[in-house]
């Protein structure tokens, strides 16, 4: 009966994984080959292979367009959010997992706020603040925003992450003569790896993705990011969707890499603050 109990289990498990991997893959697959089509072909055969193949919507991004120049602005602001996130939340959740005391407490509680308050309710204030600063219409002007929101996440992951790490292991450096930078920067730096490979790619995604804050504050053509340069596409008569469903092909190409490359580093991340001991 338990072996029954079971298997219901896993069926039920395995149909909810297969049906949350259709809607996934579903839209991706169609999007994929729709463009490689032409603009007649995909209104007469949205859900077909493409016949004949065409590159003309690749061809259209990367030559007489200035999406290469958005490309490029993406991958950079990307970059060194993802970056600045990284080590100011390790160095964040080091403290809070090391220092137990009301003060730690307090600040965690702070991030984990910031998981539940979506930063946009806050857009007009960012706006202000950004205009105050000089630094509307700049790339620079979005790394604070983006850091503020991979902050709350990145310090969750990495505290708890750091907190199955053996205290003897920093007592025992401590003991040797090793400063407190030091210990983080040789053990605990290495240690959280697949933690750092979690935030990473979640924060990937969605500052990758987002469009509201370079709508919001970037108005120059030249700074435009990849998710904006897609809304001059869209015409009020007609879209072309050729070179939108290209465009979006290219930009999942950086995700799905970096998935690829930290597929297994990802996972015991997710999984490694659940099982202590």
């Amino acid at each position: 009966m338990a072996k029954v109990h079971v298997r219901g289990q896993q069926f039920w498990s395995h149909l909810v994984l297969l049906t949350w991997s259709a809607l996934v893959i579903i839209p991706l697959w169609i999007m994929v080959v729709n463009s490689f089509k032409t603009k007649l072909a995909i209104y007469r055969r949205p859900f077909g292979l493409p016949s004949p193949w065409t590159l003309q919507g690749y061809l259209a991004v990367f030559t007489g367009s200035s999406f290469p120049r958005y490309f490029l602005n993406s991958i950079m602001i990307t970059a060194t959010s993802i970056g600045v996130i990284l080590l100011c939340a390790s160095l964040a959740a080091y403290a809070i997992a090391r220092w137990n005391s009301p003060l730690s407490k307090g600040v965690f509680l702070f991030f984990l706020a910031g998981l539940m308050v979506p930063i946009r309710i806050g857009s007009i204030n960012l706006l202000i603040l950004i205009r105050d600063l000089g630094l509307m219409d700049q790339l620079i002007g979005l790394l604070p925003i983006y850091v503020a929101m991979g902050m709350p996440v990145g310090v969750f992951v990495l505290t708890e992450f750091i907190r199955t790490v053996p205290a003897e292991l920093t007592q025992a450096a401590h003991i040797d003569g090793a400063s407190r930078l030091r210990i983080f920067l040789q053990i605990i730096l290495p240690l959280t790896r697949p933690a750092m490979a979690t935030v990473a790619i979640f924060n990937l995604v969605v500052l990758w993705n987002d469009l509201w804050f370079p709508l919001i504050f970037i108005r120059s053509e030249s700074r435009r990011t990849l998710m904006l340069g897609v809304t001059r596409l869209f015409g009020q008569y007609q879209t072309d969707w050729t070179r939108i469903l290209s465009t979006l092909t290219i930009a999942t190409i950086p995700i799905v890499l970096l998935y690829i490359l930290m597929a297994r580093q990802f996972i015991r991340g997710l999984t490694a603050g659940a099982v202590k001991g």
